[in-house]
């Protein structure tokens, strides 16, 4: 695999190798269609797909940034995913996969510009996309250009059925929400705040609680919505707890999450109500204090949730690489799942196939099993509930209930374009 950076230079090696796992552990939901993770299934090149030339791929991503943590973790995931879904070869369908990287910094101006030179380029395949706002920006260039979009991190509903060329590999905001409601027991009736940033995240999920909580559960559902650049969270917290809520629903991302914890509890918001939230990053365990006992989680993913063989060679070759896994890992790793079996039971050069083998497809993937529903382009995939244990510097994680994808899947949406 070649991987270039945000400069006209890139460096040629190997992918890493990783523990490889047998095929029947990923299934192929379309009829006819090989299995991910058997990279040069075809012996002679791609079956006229294209050669044997290399496949260019787009990561466009916050290398920098108020999300640059998320990105880290969603890019030394994709790295241990593709060696993973290529054995090590770096090359799918005897095609090398040459991986050029382009740093966002959450800015949607700025990936658009990216991804739009890219496509100049002829690169068929864009991935990465950490901000919601950046997706909701690339998903449409994807259609006018007809290239293969695999957003990451970003959780924005809007993504799912956005048109026919707009993937995801990580989850949406939907997904989290119903994980909550598994928490939340009976909600009709009851007070629910949601206590956000006013961002397309921070909105989709406001959108999600009234949807889920709202009108399918029958809670009365109101908002606090601050600006993503507030430094001083502590009025927004008066707010939250002047609303008297029965549950407080907390939805935040980036650097001032530690300031927002210290500002409901510092307001008595977390010891007068059940407060939900979802367990972010390893890095955020410590912040939450003593409140952190007293918080109940809805996790896309911390290591170890998943426990499966996917799983571990996912924490092996993250590992081995010298990276931490993580809260979004799971997002680049399956991502470079996805563009492999594109490669491989589609086209390495037409996006349209690449789509079309896409749809349908069931796989097992670092969370379990997992597919992309063929009508939206939803990845199904299982949540977990978790509660924080121990106190001081090195709180940990405990898993209470793994929820499989069918307990926790959106509606679906018809395909917009």
């Amino acid at each position: 695999m070649r991987r270039s950076s945000t400069s006209s230079t890139y460096t040629s090696r190997s992918v890493p190798a990783v523990a490889l796992l047998a095929a029947t552990v990923l299934l192929a939901g379309l009829a006819g269609c090989s299995k991910a993770g058997t990279a040069g299934s075809s012996s002679d090149g791609d079956g006229g797909k294209g050669g044997s030339a290399a496949v260019d791929v787009g990561l466009v991503y916050s290398r920098s940034g108020p999300l640059a943590a998320y990105g880290k973790q969603y890019l030394e995931g994709f790295n241990a995913g593709l060696a993973y879904a290529t054995h090590g070869t770096g090359k799918a369908a005897g095609h090398e996969i040459h991986v050029t990287e382009q740093d966002d910094a959450g800015d949607p101006a700025k990936a658009v510009a990216a991804a739009k030179t890219l496509i100049g380029k002829g690169t068929k395949i864009i991935a990465g996309t950490t901000d919601s706002g950046v997706a909701l920006q690339l998903a449409p260039l994807a259609a006018q250009n007809r290239v293969l979009y695999v957003s990451g991190p970003a959780a924005t509903d809007g993504l799912t059925g956005v048109n026919a060329y707009t993937f995801r590999s990580g989850r949406q905001s939907y997904q989290d929400i119903l994980t909550a409601g598994s928490l939340l027991g009976d909600s009709k009736g009851r007070k629910v705040v949601v206590l956000t940033q006013n961002s397309a995240f921070g909105q989709a999920n406001v959108a999600a609680v009234k949807t889920v909580l709202g009108d399918g559960q029958g809670a009365k559902v109101d908002s606090v919505l601050a600006p993503p650049s507030a430094g001083d969270l502590t009025p927004f917290a008066q707010q939250v707890k002047s609303k008297k809520p029965d549950l407080v629903f907390v939805a935040w991302a980036g650097a001032s999450a530690p300031a927002l914890w210290t500002a409901l509890d510092q307001q008595g918001v977390v010891g007068s109500t059940k407060v939900v939230t979802g367990l972010a990053g390893t890095a955020s365990y410590p912040l939450f204090g003593a409140a952190g006992a007293k918080v109940s989680f809805l996790a896309h993913y911390f290591p170890g949730a998943g426990n499966n063989p996917v799983e571990k060679a996912m924490l092996d070759g993250i590992a081995k690489a010298g990276g931490t896994p993580d809260l979004f890992s799971p997002d680049g790793f399956t991502a470079a799942q996805m563009i492999v079996h594109a490669v491989e039971s589609g086209s390495a050069t037409d996006p349209t196939a690449m789509a079309k083998a896409l749809e349908g497809w069931s796989f097992q993937g670092p969370k379990g099993d997992e597919q992309i529903r063929a009508v939206d382009h939803a990845l199904l995939q299982p949540m977990f509930t978790a509660k924080l244990t121990g106190t001081g510097a090195a709180p940990k994680p405990e898993l209470i209930s793994r929820l499989p994808k069918d307990a926790v899947t959106p509606p679906s949406k018809q395909m917009a374009g």
